[in-house]
């Protein structure tokens, strides 16, 4: 098992000017494996499309994906097409990863799918982007989405790219069984992890399909110091079953080697690790990063 560690910018991410290019000069310098782009409509964190294609162009190595992209209200054909391309013009360093989308009135109403429609859409619009991937001629007839005959060129340079999902609820868990090639859930313990692991694999069997052991990720908020209060309080909510929600946010490099190694003890091996908290300016984020790099990086294999 391959233990790779890579660095995600998170919802409230602000680097939308030059500062971007700057951090991701840093992480592919320090030899992260990925970097992961979160997706808000309403908020300042980069359009993970553009900022993926600026990475791309800027690095030759590190990989990147989204945590995660909404399929539901995108045109999955179009979407493929523009994935396909990125996917071929980096050498296959795309790692996609899609999800229904947050509870968020704001972010629904920006997507245009009533919340009780998204499972539906989404299965029917991830089958169309695969089909986009790998097949000459498209022939899809669902409810939502109706092809005759398309074509979608250029395909991925990855045959095809494995597709990630999150979440951790029990419908979440059956999805990626039946349709993911990688599963990165948030917010979770070891434990949780285990459990939500072993359901996947059985759902995936359940339907003929085997999940490589590889693929097997976790994203992991944390801070420097202390968590926010509000988040602490939003988490014992979330999590009424804990009775330290702290444990989800680990707070310091020594609690966050600690938890990516208990991790990597029930068999994880995919790591995104994000900042709660960002550094204030460049210099301060150029020597945050090397710091992540320099306690986490010896934890890959």
């Amino acid at each position: 098992m391959k233990v790779r560690i890579g660095y995600g910018l998170g919802v409230r991410s602000s680097l939308n000017d030059g500062g971007f290019l700057r951090v991701v000069d840093a992480l592919e310098r320090l030899r992260f494996d990925s970097l992961w782009l979160s997706e808000r409509i309403g908020g300042d964190a980069p359009d993970p499309l553009v900022a993926m294609s600026m990475a791309a162009a800027r690095t030759e190595k590190m990989k990147f994906g989204m945590s995660v992209m909404v399929l539901p209200g995108r045109n999955p054909v179009v979407l493929a097409k523009e994935l396909a391309t990125l996917d071929r013009m980096s050498g296959g360093r795309l790692l996609p990863a899609f999800g229904l989308g947050v509870a968020d009135p704001h972010e629904q109403q920006a997507f245009g799918v009533e919340r009780g429609e998204r499972a539906a859409i989404f299965d029917e619009a991830l089958a169309v982007l695969r089909a986009c991937w790998t097949q000459d001629s498209v022939d899809f007839h669902g409810t939502h989405f109706d092809y005759s005959g398309l074509r979608v060129l250029p395909k991925p340079a990855q045959s095809p790219p494995d597709v990630w999902l999150g979440g951790i609820a029990p419908s979440e868990l059956r999805r990626v069984g039946r349709l993911a090639d990688g599963w990165l859930p948030s917010f979770v313990t070891p434990e949780d992890a285990a459990a939500g692991w072993e359901t996947i694999t059985r759902v995936a069997a359940d339907h003929d399909r085997e999940i490589d052991p590889e693929h097997f990720g976790v994203l992991i908020p944390y801070t420097v110091t202390e968590p926010p209060a509000a988040l602490l309080a939003g988490l014992r909510a979330r999590r009424p079953d804990l009775d330290d929600v702290s444990v989800l946010v680990p707070s310091g490099w020594d609690a966050l080697c600690a938890l990516v190694s208990r991790f990597v003890d029930v068999g994880a091996s995919k790591f995104v690790i994000i900042p709660l908290s960002e550094p204030g300016s460049l210099d301060e984020w150029e020597s945050h990063l090397a710091d992540a790099a320099a306690r986490l990086r010896p934890l890959e294999n």
